[in-house]
């Protein structure tokens, strides 16, 4: 089964940024149970952040961030793993099925249709939402060239 990395990049992403409330509904309306067991039960952590000042400058910590993980087996024995902001377990758990899930055959389509695209479509509209809020506050500044009369 190949799968392209940058769809399971893409999947990663909308199952990390998804909100937990969003994540569990489309969760129970996938309506299935499958067989797992822990390869690493959800563990919460930090991370740390690193900049740079204009894109090229020396790299700095900016600060920590805490994370959720876990990993999870399949009892086909496919592997899926969960990163998410924050210290939800459950949300960290749900992502680490979808993923294994998604890497399967017979579900990979389901929990795109009935996961991953809502998930996607509530992130976009959300930002869509954000940029209009924030478009509605944007002041525009121009400068008047002032000719020297003599």
């Amino acid at each position: 089964m190949n799968i392209r990395v940058s769809d399971r990049q893409h999947w990663l992403a909308v199952l990390a940024k998804a909100s937990v409330d969003d994540l569990e509904r489309c969760w129970r309306n996938l309506a299935i149970a499958p067989e797992f067991r822990h390869l690493r039960t959800p563990e919460t952590g930090l991370v740390m952040l690193r900049g740079r000042m204009s894109g090229a400058g020396a790299p700095f910590n900016v600060g920590e961030m805490t994370v959720t993980r876990c990993s999870v087996v399949l009892s086909d024995g496919t592997v899926g793993h969960g990163y998410v902001g924050g210290s939800d377990a459950r949300h960290a758990e749900i992502a680490a099925l979808c993923d294994a899930l998604l890497q399967t055959e017979t579900q990979r389509s389901q929990v795109a249709k009935r996961v991953i695209a809502p998930l996607a479509a509530a992130y976009e509209a959300n930002r869509q939402r954000t940029a209009a809020r924030t478009a509605a506050t944007r002041v525009e500044f121009f400068t008047l060239a002032r000719e020297s009369g003599s």
